[in-house]
């Protein structure tokens, strides 16, 4: 998905939801799937430095992540 759509970063891939149970990320369930909700993280080196949830409005990641790498 990321080469496809010419992504600069990284996606991480949970299709059964391991990751996802072992952090408590939240979920929704619609249409009978289960969903992960929109959370923004930023690692480094294998550990999470910085988690944006609820991100609201669903435009705001960009600016987020910026303004928490230049600190």
């Amino acid at each position: 998905m990321a080469e496809r759509l010419h992504l600069p970063f990284l996606v991480l891939s949970d299709a059964d939801f391991v990751f996802c149970q072992a952090m408590r990320l939240p979920t929704f369930e619609v249409n009978g799937m289960r969903l992960l909700k929109r959370v923004t993280m930023i690692a480094d080196k294998g550990t999470i430095m910085r988690v944006h949830y609820p991100v609201f409005p669903s435009n705001s990641d960009a600016a987020w992540v910026i303004s928490q790498l230049s600190e």
